[in-house]
């Protein structure tokens, strides 16, 4: 029972945390929904072509980001996750 109950506060919190920031940083949320979208979409040639190439409304969401931790950290947070993965299918991560 005690172990139910732990469970159910830790999944509470992830879940307050998770809907908090998205509240948080509506813009934010939209720009990494997009970021999310351009990297499910691309093809792997496409990535390793881009690679280290940025756009300047990317070098101005970066330099955002650098600004303010908070907003960063919920970026990450969003999507870590997804683009990782898809830089693993495509042999960009070990």
């Amino acid at each position: 029972m005690m172990k139910r109950a732990y469970l159910f506060a830790v999944l509470s919190a992830v879940l307050f945390v998770g809907v908090a920031s998205a509240q948080e940083y509506p813009l934010m949320n939209m720009v990494a929904d997009r970021v999310i979208q351009k990297y499910q979409q691309a093809t792997c040639e496409q990535l390793w072509k881009r690679k280290g190439h940025k756009t300047d409304e990317e070098k101005n969401l970066i330099q955002l980001l650098r600004d303010d931790p908070q907003m960063r950290t919920a970026f990450i947070n969003k999507v870590a996750a997804p683009i990782a993965n898809k830089m693993f299918e495509c042999g960009m991560l070990p």
